[in-house]
This record gives structure tokens, C-alpha cells and sequence, in this order.
């Protein structure tokens, strides 16, 4: 008998933003029920988000070892099949490594570790359990961004030659950290963010956002890192020079000091024949170029598009499907992979259509070569020259 998939979650306690995204995302298509968590160190705040969660008391544990263990010794079909960890970054790699020791399958926020000696870690773990592993690079479950995939690997627009990807947002322009923010807290803090900050946090998107639609991998690149606000430690702005395997050339800038902007991920992607753009703050739609014909705009949910992009797809054209829907996606193909796992049949491709823990290992790898490019009077590096 077929039945919901059951997560645990680890952080999302009172004030964390991303921990209600992912609960809302996993409960969206009816796949997936929460069933237990640790949400805070602290253990009166994980009782408090948990009771408002309708969780019983015995169901809210005082620390992610504790649900680890004590989930493990419930029967199946009782017992969470899977994580979900929303904590900052110094919190990734423990509590995924231990689930993956006590058979549980992982969802993990991005970046996927603090260090890039954890990321390769987990990976090894992660082929040696042979568990279901998903990394929350949302911007990669939007039907449009799918579409543009698709896209360039049916030819569309010949050898891809140039890529724009830029991520503008303007939340940390001033001091705000020692406000009492919480989001803005960590993500300055060498030692919660990992040794980027404005790089790790949405630079990643962008490089992962650049990889997954075009389908080349980065072989080295040249960055300049800033930080425009006195005092704080981190970079809360930066820009990068990549080359990619084939010969293609990207430019790729992200910044948290871009007064007045919010999320305005972009992307632009040039081939021989043609070209297309994406704008997150657009979802619904995808700009084809061309040079001798009018550009061609494609919407979500039209009959013309792609099978991945319908699939990931839920509301007739012209319904906004935006930030939610994207992350509801990754959590969704998840979720259908489970369920082929349990009934023991093949996952069909659209079903693996979610960032992996390669993914994650990418992503630590551009974090480590972008900073220490930034650093080095050689500037060109070689992201396979710190491989592990």
C-alpha cells in the first residue's frame, strides 16, 4: 500500500525564514508529511515550533543525534524516511552525516557544507549508502529554467560561446547584522557561513544556475571579492571570469550591497544560432533570440512547451507559479524517487530531475577556488587543482 513519505526536520525553528520554505515546499503536492524534528538548539524553541506544528512532544527532540537515534529504532512506515536540514552552514555536513549512518535519505539547504573537505566527505557517504541525497538549489526547479535546458541540449542555439549570470540584491547595503537579524547574523560570520559570504550564499546559485541549464562544467576562473561595508568580514560582493570545457566564456556577479534591488537573478546564454534569457523575478517566462528572427517568448504551461517543463508545471498559463512552486519542485521529484525506491521500480528521468550531492561538491569547490582566486596574484585558477 502506497503511503506519504515521512520527513524529520533539523533547524527552522522561531525565526528561521528558509525552515517554513521547505516545510511548505514538501507539503505542497501531498507527497510528504512532517512527522518529527529538532528545531532548535535550544530545546523550550524546538518544543515551541514543534507543538505549533501539531507534533506530539515525544516527536520534538532535544538534539538532531537524539531524533537520529531514536527514529532509527521506530518500525518503517513509523519511523521518518528522510531529513530535511535548514540550518546555517556550520550546521550542514554533522547532522546529514549522521543520517546517512542511521539509513535515512537527505534534503540539504546549499551550500552543502562549510568546508570543501566536508562536501567531499558527505559525497563518499552518500555512494556508500546508496541513499536518495537532494541539495536545494531552487532556482533550478522552475518549469522555465527547464525549458531553457532542454533547450540548449537539443541544439537549439549551436556551441554555447557566452554566459551572463548575475544575482543583485541590496538586503545588506548597511550594518544590519548587529540589529538582532537573524539572516543577516550568520551569513556574516566566518565562523556559521563558511569562508565566503555574498559568494556562498547566492554566488552559488548563480554558478549552479549557469551549469545546469547550459550543461557545461567550469574549468577554472578570476574573481575580485569586496566588501563595501566597514568592518565586516566576509565578502558582501564580488565578480568572477569563468571558462568553461568547450571553449565558452561566462561573467558571473553577485552582490547584497545593490541599493534598492531584491532577488534579481538573471541569466543570459549565447550560442552559434541564438540565445535565451531568464529572469527570477519573471518565472513564467523564457526570451528565445535570434538574429534574423523576432525574439520568440515562451510562458509556462502552454502546450508548446517541453515534457520536463510540464511536468513541473501545476496551474493553467498565465497563473503565477514562482519561489514556493521551484522549491516545491525539487522537493516533489524527490519525493516520486522515494516512492519508486519503496515499490522497487526504475525512477522515470523526470523523477532524478534535482540537484545532488555532485551538485553540493561543485558548488564548495567554486566557493574555495572564487575566494582563493580573489586572493592570489595568479587570479586564473583551476577548479580541478583542489579536488580532493
Amino acid at each position: 500500500m502506497r503511503r506519504k513519505i515521512k520527513m524529520g526536520m533539523v533547524g527552522g525553528g522561531p525565526g528561521s525564514f528558509i525552515g517554513a520554505v521547505h516545510r511548505i515546499a514538501a507539503n505542497l503536492d501531498g507527497q510528504i508529511e512532517l512527522v518529527c524534528g529538532s528545531f532548535s538548539s535550544q530545546y523550550e524553541k524546538s518544543l515551541e515550533r514543534g507543538r505549533e506544528l501539531y507534533l506530539p512532544d515525544d516527536r520534538i527532540y532535544r538534539t538532531y543525534r537524539e531524533m537520529m537515534e531514536q527514529e532509527a529504532l521506530l518500525p518503517e512506515g513509523e519511523r521518518m524516511d528522510f531529513v530535511a536540514i535548514v540550518t546555517p552552514n556550520h550546521v550542514h555536513f554533522e547532522p546529514a552525516f549522521l543520517a546517512l549512518e542511521h539509513g535515512f535519505h537527505v534534503v540539504l539547504d546549499k551550500p552543502m557544507t562549510f568546508t570543501l573537505d566536508e562536501a567531499w566527505r558527505l559525497k563518499r557517504k552518500v555512494e556508500e549508502t546508496g541513499l536518495v541525497f537532494a541539495l536545494t538549489h531552487t532556482y533550478t526547479g522552475y518549469p522555465m529554467v527547464k525549458e531553457a535546458r532542454m533547450r540548449v541540449a537539443r541544439g537549439d542555439f549551436g556551441k554555447i560561446r557566452r554566459i551572463y549570470v548575475e544575482y543583485p540584491q541590496g538586503w545588506l547595503a548597511e550594518s544590519v547584522a548587529e540589529a538582532d537579524n537573524k539572516q543577516a547574523g550568520w551569513r556574516v560570520d566566518p565562523n556559521r557561513s563558511g569562508i565566503a559570504g555574498c559568494m556562498g550564499d547566492i554566488g552559488t546559485h548563480c554558478f549552479n544556475l549557469a551549469e545546469y541549464i547550459t550543461g557545461l562544467k567550469t574549468t577554472e576562473l578570476c574573481s575580485e571579492l569586496n566588501s563595501f561595508v566597514p568592518g565586516r568580514l566576509l565578502d558582501d560582493d564580488g565578480v568572477a571570469m569563468l571558462r568553461y570545457e568547450g571553449g565558452a566564456r561566462g561573467m558571473l556577479c553577485a552582490s547584497q550591497i545593490a541599493v534598492g534591488e531584491e532577488n534579481n537573478l538573471f541569466i543570459r546564454v549565447y550560442g552559434e544560432k541564438g540565445g535565451l534569457e531568464w529572469r527570477q523575478e519573471e518565472p513564467n517566462t523564457l526570451i528565445i533570440k535570434w538574429n534574423d528572427e523576432p525574439n520568440e517568448i515562451v510562458r509556462t504551461s502552454n502546450g508548446y512547451v517541453s515534457a520536463i517543463a510540464a511536468h513541473n508545471s501545476r496551474t493553467p498559463g498565465g497563473h503565477p507559479e514562482g519561489y514556493i512552486e521551484a522549491f516545491a519542485n525539487i522537493y516533489r521529484n524527490f519525493a516520486l524517487t522515494l516512492q519508486c525506491r519503496m515499490e522497487g521500480i526504475q525512477p522515470e528521468p523526470e523523477y532524478l530531475d534535482f540537484p545532488s550531492v555532485e551538485e553540493g561538491v561543485r558548488g564548495m569547490q567554486f566557493i574555495r577556488t572564487v575566494v582563493e582566486s580573489s586572493q592570489s596574484e595568479k587570479k586564473w585558477v583551476k577548479l580541478h587543482e583542489i579536488d580532493n
